[in-house]
């Protein structure tokens, strides 16, 4: 079902694409996961070349991320909290490859943190990574989770759960 955010992101997404010369076409689909609801918004990788899928993607999904942050932003900017749609912008199998990193990133965190008793800090994760982080550590029995630092150094701690009392918010 193509809801009307989907109808506005898709419509969103492929203006700021037009707008950069890049004549592609974005797809909307729900996604329900461990992460909760968001709106996937696909861009089309056929008509683009392999340079211009790597420019959109960016170092480290860069350029994606700054992306998704502005479709969040802009598409839910003056609308009640509960009437906001989560977006996340997919290429080229880029966030689907990366979920799977992050999920297996999180489930060795918490077996380091549960068998060596000592927090662990895990860095180099954008604001959005970080949030998925707190979710699926959130499912893992034992350990707890907070930030510490400030952007651009802002860093996620996984802790054995109950030690998280000097944690930074």
């Amino acid at each position: 079902m193509v809801t009307d955010a989907a109808t506005a992101g898709v419509n969103w997404l492929t203006t700021l694409l037009a707008m950069q010369g890049l004549a592609t076409t974005v797809t909307a689909h729900p996604v329900e996961d461990e992460s909760g609801e968001s709106c996937w918004l696909t861009i089309a990788e056929a008509p683009l070349s392999p340079e211009q899928v790597q420019g959109l993607i960016g170092e480290g999904g860069a350029v994606l991320d700054s992306m998704q942050y502005l479709a969040n932003t802009t598409l839910n900017l003056g609308k009640a909290q509960e009437e906001q749609q989560a977006f996340t912008i997919e290429l080229a199998g880029y966030r689907a490859q990366r979920l799977e990193e992050l999920k297996a990133m999180a489930i060795a965190a918490a077996e380091r943190v549960l068998a060596s008793g000592e927090e662990y800090e895990m860095q180099g994760l954008s604001s959005a990574e970080r949030r998925q982080m707190h979710h699926f550590l959130a499912a893992q029995a034992g350990v707890a989770t907070f930030s510490r630092g400030r952007e651009p150094d802002r860093r996620l701690v996984v802790c054995l759960a109950g030690q998280s009392a000097d944690a930074e918010g």
